[in-house]
């Protein structure tokens, strides 16, 4: 069924106009119910290591394909992705979640607390702070370190953040403005029969992460 999806999204890529999109419409109401399909067949493999997630549904994880263009120089309509979130709240959850995103060329699994509120930030970083070695554990576990390569460094500010002595010797594990990590696949891996083991194997690495980042929300 991914194939159905990559096709669709490549297809898309080369004719982004919503003339196209509406001539074939079919294609992509295909590709969503297999994307919808496939989420919904993962929900359950996740409530086994994190109940959290057990009453949730594709519908309600699962981002739209419309790009908002308002503020954008690119004017294209469409995303060339499908993505899901999959957590207690589906997409709209600020909360720690596991994210599919299916992008030919660029799909990744991923997980974690992505922009964080101000408040929330600075709760993950108390909670590092009094827990870095801890955090620091969760990170270089010898399992999880052969799908992340840490924490990923985009938007990681330059400076201590304030409120954190700027001699704490993890330091830098307090500059982090989102707190994710992700593995990047080939279509191949997507299109492989056995890609929902590896998905789900890698969302399970993921969860402690996860555990530790919702104690320092809402613990």
């Amino acid at each position: 069924m991914n194939h159905i999806i990559l096709d669709f999204l490549n297809e898309l890529k080369e004719n982004n106009s919503r003339e196209w999109f509406h001539a074939n419409k079919k294609l992509y109401d295909d590709a969503k119910a297999g994307m919808e399909a496939f989420v919904d067949s993962l929900i359950p493999q996740i409530a086994v290591f994190d109940p959290a997630v057990k009453f949730v549904s594709a519908k309600e994880c699962m981002f739209r394909i419309f790009r908002d263009v308002r503020f954008s120089k690119d004017k294209s309509p469409y995303k060339t992705n499908m993505g899901a979130w999959i957590s207690r709240g589906g997409r709209k959850s600020p909360g720690p979640g596991y994210y599919l995103h299916i992008q030919p060329g660029e799909s990744m699994l991923a997980g974690g607390v992505y922009m964080p509120e101000p408040d929330q930030l600075k709760k993950i970083r108390q909670e590092i702070f009094y827990n870095a070695e801890e955090f620091k554990a969760i990170l270089g576990n010898s399992k999880a370190t052969k799908y992340f390569n840490g924490l990923s460094e985009w938007d990681k500010q330059k400076l201590a953040p304030r409120d954190f002595p700027k001699d704490f010797p993890d330091i830098e594990l307090l500059k982090y403005r989102h707190y994710t990590v992700s593995h990047m696949l080939d279509d191949k891996k997507v299109n492989d029969k056995d890609f929902t083991k590896l998905v789900i194997k890698v969302f399970r690495l993921i969860q402690p992460l996860n555990v530790f980042l919702e104690r320092a929300l809402n613990g």
